[in-house]
């Protein structure tokens, strides 16, 4: 167990480090107002904290920075989050200012606005798009054997998918087949689009249109594509302005990863509520050793989640990272429900 002055250098170490990326020595310590024990003190205290590992000493210089167990301990026990401004605030709510219907706009738009914010990479999951419901099916010639079939859903998310028409498909019949799709599959999920097509829409089809095997057989192989959850990031490069990250083997390999679905879906925890902080190689994964992953969930309506990460240097300034990340997560949560109540 530390003691309170241990507790409090550890703190204004951590603090100091986080805002310079420069090593923090005994006199630099003793200057701060709120330190009242002299230099040769804090030297000592230095000493042992080093030796309980909650520091590192470094090469180059007589100071000290956290380690991995210094920054883990700081979040579990000195963490308090700071206040955000009211102009931080008012970026936040643009968001929602100009009253976007689809969920991946006002998700691509909450991405950009928090890597500004913070200065680092976000990156945010979006729902299951599978679990979306259909709102409206329309279907687009394209030519006389291909079309796009347009499903827009409860989300205000639009599916695009192209398929085979059956040939001398006429534009009566097109329109017939248009008018039973919405019919039967408005309120019908992704996911179970192609059940309803071949179970119960193909027998209606049959007494109705010609070449209706043809027409739902050429439908059903588009829509059991699957759509992935979609990944909006922010900033994508802004962490490689800290200096952690001037070696370009470094960039390149979380570079690398994040163009790696698998990937970056590991980095959330969708499931958990809450703020999640994983420093260094609690992320389990070689490219993040240097990194600090803060992740949160947010809600969809009643049943649907996404997720957001911030990723920065293990040195990042977690005070104001956890405290946007609320603000935004509370947001989307009320945006998203009062746009599914409307």
């Amino acid at each position: 167990m530390l003691t309170n002055r241990q507790l409090q250098i550890l703190q204004v170490i951590v603090d100091d480090f986080i805002m310079s990326a420069q090593p923090v020595g005994s006199r630099q310590i003793s200057k701060k107002q709120e330190i009242t024990f002299s230099p040769a003190t804090i030297r000592n205290e230095m000493a042992d904290l080093e030796e309980l590992g909650f520091l590192e000493k470094t090469h180059t210089s007589s100071g000290r920075v956290p380690s991995e167990k210094g920054y883990r301990f700081y979040v579990d026990h000195l963490l308090n989050p700071q206040g955000i401004n009211s102009r931080d605030i008012q970026q936040i709510q643009s968001i929602f200012n100009e009253r976007l219907v689809e969920v991946e706009h006002i998700i691509r738009k909450s991405a950009n606005i928090l890597s500004e914010l913070t200065s680092y990479t976000s990156i945010l999951l979006g729902p299951d798009v599978q679990r979306h419901r259909v709102k409206r099916f329309s279907i687009v010639p394209l030519s006389s054997d291909a079309a796009v079939a347009i499903i827009v859903t409860n989300n205000g998310h639009v599916e695009n998918r192209m398929f085979s028409l059956p040939p001398n498909f006429t534009a009566a019949e097109l329109e017939k087949m248009v008018n039973i799709l919405n019919e039967r599959l408005v309120g019908v999920s992704l996911d179970e689009i192609h059940k309803k097509l071949e179970i119960e829409i193909l027998a209606i089809l049959q007494q109705h249109v010609r070449s209706a095997d043809d027409f739902i057989h050429s439908l059903v192989s588009a829509t059991m594509q699957n759509s992935e959850s979609k990944i909006f990031y922010g900033g994508k490069t802004n962490m490689f302005n800290q200096p952690e990250f001037h070696d370009l083997n470094k960039v390149r390999m979380i570079l690398d990863l994040m163009e790696t679905t698998s990937q970056v879906q590991s980095l959330f925890h969708p499931n958990e509520s809450g703020i999640h902080i994983r420093i260094g190689s609690e992320n389990q994964q070689l490219e993040m050793e240097n990194c600090s992953v803060i992740t949160t969930t947010y809600s969809i309506g009643e049943d649907q989640q996404g997720a957001i990460a911030i990723i920065g240097p293990t040195r990042m300034d977690y005070k104001r990272v956890v405290a946007l990340l609320e603000v935004m997560r509370m947001d989307l949560s009320q945006a998203f429900t009062k746009n599914r109540s409307e």
